[in-house]
């Protein structure tokens, strides 16, 4: 490759880019949020970073059956957003949506630029640095989401569009959102392939009797290992037989 010459990246190249990047994204956050014990998560170097990968198999064959369905379905243009919610398993209220809004940068079939942003020449190193960025930001939001002190479920919700063909595995479900008042939104960074752009975003409920601002003071980080006589670990070990085995879509 000469100087100054960049190989612009496919729409095919760009797909393996977003469902790589869900996939460690998913599983830091489940990590972070101690949705199961860490001692079921390794170590693995990926974007410059030191990542943490589940080994439970379960999880592993759910988020695989995810990824592999969207695989296709970005293929051909119709996902709109990801979104892992994570809902209390006594009171099954919302208490983080963490949404990836996927835009379309070119034209799935001709190729043609179908936002300014396109066409802007990127490497795949540019897109990883890019990348890298909001891996930091999903490792540093303990620092001000809240702490978790019960059992969490997650579901993982795949937006599409309507005409999108939907295999019988996959259920249609509700947004599964947090009430207006009681939500606070964290935009982070984002990334573009020049082919697709995402836009991350986390959503927590962040009740009344709450002080929304106590977690930023790093207060969050202090009490992250015991909660009313509790420990993390052990919420995480009680969540972690709660998985589904269910693909949820959203059809818009």
């Amino acid at each position: 490759m000469t100087a100054g010459h960049r190989a612009e990246i496919t729409l095919r190249g760009s797909v393996e880019v977003i469902t790589e990047f869900f996939h460690y994204a998913l599983n830091n956050i489940l990590y972070q949020r101690c949705v199961y014990p860490a001692s079921l998560f390794r170590q693995e170097k990926k974007y410059g970073l030191s990542l943490m990968v589940t080994q439970d198999e379960k999880l592993q064959e759910y988020l695989t059956s995810v990824l592999s369905q969207m695989d296709k379905w970005l293929t051909a243009g119709h996902v709109q957003r990801l979104v892992l919610v994570f809902v209390s398993a006594a009171t099954k209220e919302v208490r983080e949506r963490w949404t990836f809004n996927v835009q379309q940068e070119r034209d799935a079939v001709t190729g043609a630029p179908v936002m300014s942003s396109a066409g802007s020449g990127k490497t795949l190193k540019d897109v990883t640095r890019e990348i890298q960025g909001i891996m930091r930001q999903i490792t540093a939001s303990v620092s001000f989401l809240p702490v978790v002190d019960e059992i969490l479920a997650f579901d993982l919700l795949v937006y599409c569009a309507k005409e999108t063909h939907v295999p019988r595995a996959w259920e249609d479900s509700a947004p599964l959102c947090i009430p207006m008042r009681n939500q606070q939104d964290v935009r982070l960074a984002s990334f573009s392939t020049t082919v697709h752009r995402v836009d991350t975003m986390v959503t927590y409920r962040c009740d009344d009797d709450v002080e929304g601002d106590a977690s930023m003071l790093g207060i969050a980080e202090e009490n992250k290992s015991v909660n009313n006589g509790k420990s993390s670990e052990t919420y995480a070990a009680e969540a972690g037989s709660m998985l589904s085995d269910k693909m949820d879509v959203v059809l818009n």
